[in-house]
């Protein structure tokens, strides 16, 4: 699964952010029966964090997909790789190393969720023509991970690809990182 960061925040004076508007937030599943779960538990308790609710849900249909799309990201995406010493070294947007991350990730998730053959020649790249990407430090429990602002491209299956669109690129996608729009 992923999910997006929150939209919709205007900053205010010492970091905070508000939500005038209301906050947009979509979260993405491969498997049907946890999109329910998590639908379920949303109408069980609509209370979220720091005073904000769920006001409404909205279901979106899938694209239809091709074997090569171009996604927006909805929040950064995060591509690592081991070094020799084990220790793990970050790959932003403009390393030639993070495609190939990012492809090895996705290919272990669709291998993982019971996807053969062709499925797994699915590639996932950053997209160089891209003029705004950006990089951005995320510290999750106190831990500071340096990713990525940038669109992406998955080709592949359309299967592939839609498997790419519900659960994420790159790590962490459970954690707010990787997910597509």
């Amino acid at each position: 699964y992923s999910f997006s960061w929150l939209g919709g925040g205007k900053p205010q004076s010492g970091g905070a952010l508000t939500f005038p508007r209301g906050a947009t937030w979509f979260l993405s599943f491969h498997h049907p029966e946890a999109v329910r779960r998590v639908l379920d538990g949303i109408l069980r308790d609509p209370e979220v964090a720091y005073g904000m609710r769920v006001f409404e849900v909205q279901e979106q249909a899938v694209p239809h997909f091709s074997g090569c799309y171009h996604f927006k990201v909805a929040g950064p995406v995060l591509a690592r790789a081991r070094r020799e010493d084990g220790s793990r070294e970050y790959l932003l947007w403009d390393d030639p190393r993070a495609g190939e991350a990012l492809t090895r990730v996705l290919r272990h998730k669709l291998e993982s969720a019971g996807f053969t053959d062709e499925h797994l020649d699915a590639t996932v790249q950053f997209d160089q023509m891209y003029q705004g990407a950006r990089t951005k430090l995320v510290t999750i429990k106190g831990i500071s991970h340096k990713a990525s602002l940038c669109p992406v491209v998955v080709t592949g299956t359309p299967d592939a690809v839609r498997f790419a669109w519900e659960v994420g690129v790159g790590e962490l996608t459970g954690s707010g990182f990787g997910a597509l729009r």
